[in-house]
């Protein structure tokens, strides 16, 4: 059996994997526990074939664990595996989408991130949230005034002497 290329669904504690050789036939179909699934796909696939995941954090994690074995790994963004479902969407259909949508030749690939990287990205999320959420409390707080001076007179710039005086 000489698989050259091989698509991974990731669940939570269920893995499929999808592999075929190099005329497109079909070498192995598993569903396979997340303790096992990584030792399951040394003893069967060579290293130097590719490996297909959907590009989420821990397709990263799987992809540099793959790349350290030897592995060509090839993450994919969900949107560009979609259209090669061919029926009712379930975890086997989607690792062999997987793999179908790796062997096309425009397709857009997502480079395996290092924890450094992915440690960045987490930072500049939680950076992003945190203005939004800022930005949400200063409009909440302007509402609150707008809704105040209508009654008061009062600006929120003005000091202390100055309100008194007005």
């Amino acid at each position: 059996m000489n698989i050259t290329r091989v698509g991974v669904d990731i669940a939570k504690s269920v893995f499929h994997v999808h592999a075929v050789d190099r005329h497109e036939s079909t070498q192995w179909q598993a569903k396979l526990k997340r303790s096992q699934w990584l030792e399951s796909l040394c003893e069967r696939v060579d290293p130097g074939a590719e490996i297909g995941m959907e590009a989420c954090a821990s397709a990263h994690h799987w992809g540099r664990e793959l790349q350290k074995r030897g592995y060509r790994v090839k993450l994919i963004a969900a949107q560009f595996v979609k259209p090669y479902v061919k029926s009712n969407k379930n975890d086997r259909v989607d690792a062999e989408a997987i793999c179908e949508a790796m062997s096309r030749p425009g397709m857009r690939f997502v480079a395996v991130k290092s924890i450094a990287q992915q440690d960045t990205q987490a930072v500049h999320r939680i950076r992003a949230e945190l203005v939004g959420q800022r930005t949400a409390k200063v409009n909440q707080m302007w509402a609150c005034w707008r809704i105040w001076h209508c009654r008061t007179g009062w600006h929120p710039k003005a000091t202390a002497c100055s309100a008194s005086v007005a």
